[in-house]
């Protein structure tokens, strides 16, 4: 039954993902689009935070995770074999000083496998990275369209990750991921003569595959504090690496079809982009660090926090520049936690449940119109017990916002619904003679 739940999930969400853009933020505009939340639904259920880590869940925040300890319940000789798909459907609002619109978007958010190797833990796993997909317009000051912008695309990665389990309680891990995908985007200036649109419009189209490697470290450590109570604490960090960006451009004149918005092309032209040296650019993708740290009784409840840095102000993009867009430093501070009443209860099905919620601010490190543009979220979720303990399907939903309307900015009010998998399976158990 699990297997056939698992082929149903993952091809519905490999379904609504082509069909739909991954995000329909205006603010993916900006950069190499909006920046994807690295983490599963447990995690962003409890306001994002990857502090707590245990041996049945995959943790996609902090690689250190791959290496936890053997299960009790297994006489403490072996852990499971852990696999994990999720999802995501988001709402959203968006709202200026003179008007409203609503989008959606479906987006498989990512797939993974860990396998436990004795004191060793390997996973490896695909998910998005950022992700593009924006419709906007200007309007002139006689309140017609004066440019159009689209975009769409986005960054994934495939990582591969090995952790150690050092002594009792205390473990490293290493990521590497492999970065790729590509961007592309238009701009289309419309003209006037006395009011009346010209036939011919002129487009600009630009297009960036992207390629790169980078890494990222993770350190785990718990112990009991007493009989009944314990403390968790992980750090991780994500050195600066680049991104290679290969370029192309086109100008061309096109007619549009005023009802629709499609567009004809009259004449195509393409940029040379090696005279002027951007054929071929690198993005400098900037270094991350976060700190956790936690408090709980193990299977009944948990409360941590997580803080992260990333030195946005860092990033580089050669090949686009806005004169009204500052990249400054990003933070996080994910607050949450889960409780379960109880976990061995056999004929109460929501006691076993496991209910999650949690709160996060952010400053995302994009700052336009002189505006920070922030976010803030609050979480809720519950993890559904499966048959055999170790798996389970989780729920979660986020309510947010973000941006300001201030400085002819918009505001986001989103409204996301998440859904995984978390399958565990013993593969490996050691035989015993009588």
């Amino acid at each position: 039954m699990i297997k056939k739940l698992v082929v149903v999930f993952i091809a519905l969400i490999a379904v609504t993902s082509y069909a739909q853009e991954g995000t329909a933020s205006p603010y993916s505009f900006y950069g190499i689009g909006s920046l994807k939340f690295k983490g599963t639904v447990e995690n962003r259920s409890m306001g994002g935070i990857g502090v707590y880590i245990d041996s049945i869940h995959v943790n996609l925040r902090n690689p250190a995770s791959y290496a936890t300890e053997n299960i009790s319940d297994w006489n403490n000789e072996s852990r499971p074999v852990k696999f994990t798909v999720g999802g995501s459907y988001v709402n959203t609002n968006l709202d200026t000083q003179t008007g409203s619109a609503t989008s959606s978007a479906t987006t498989f958010d990512y797939l993974a496998l860990s396998i436990p190797m004795g004191k060793f833990g390997f996973a490896l796993g695909l998910l998005p990275y950022t992700s593009v997909g924006y419709k906007l317009e200007s309007l002139n000051t006689a309140g017609d369209i004066e440019n159009r912008f689209r975009g769409e695309g986005g960054v994934n990665k495939a990582f591969l990750g090995l952790g150690y389990r050092i002594a009792k309680g205390l473990s490293f891990g290493v990521d590497a991921h492999y970065n790729f995908g590509n961007i592309q985007n238009s701009i289309v200036e419309y003209v006037y003569d006395d009011g009346v649109r010209l036939q011919l419009q002129s487009r600009e189209s630009n297009r960036s595959d992207l390629s790169g490697l980078n890494f990222n470290l993770g350190l785990y450590y718990s112990t009991m504090l007493t009989d009944n109570l314990e403390l968790k604490a992980t750090t991780t960090y994500t050195p600066e690496s680049d991104l290679t960006s290969k370029n192309q451009r086109s100008i061309a004149t096109i007619t549009t079809v005023g009802s629709t918005g499609q567009e004809f092309v009259s004449e195509n032209i393409d940029v040379d982009l090696e005279s002027a040296g951007l054929l071929e650019t690198d993005l400098v993708m900037p270094s991350k660090m976060s700190f956790g740290l936690g408090i709980g009784r193990p299977r009944v409840w948990f409360l941590g926090a997580d803080y992260t840095f990333q030195k946005t102000s860092d990033f580089t993009n050669d090949l686009y520049s806005s004169v009204n867009t500052i990249y400054e430093d990003a933070t996080t501070l994910s607050i949450g936690g889960f409780y379960i009443p109880n976990y061995r209860s056999l004929n109460g099905y929501y006691k076993r449940m496991v209910y999650r919620a949690g709160v996060r601010m952010e400053k995302t490190g994009l700052n336009i119109n002189s505006e920070s543009i922030k976010e803030f979220g609050i979480s809720f979720g519950v993890g559904l017990p499966l048959r055999g303990g170790i798996s389970n399907a989780n729920l979660g939903v986020e309510l947010g916002k973000r941006g300001t309307t201030n400085n002819n900015l918009i505001q986001e009010n989103f409204i996301n619904v998440q859904l995984s998998l978390s399958l565990g399976d013993r593969w490996f158990q050691k035989r015993k003679y009588n």
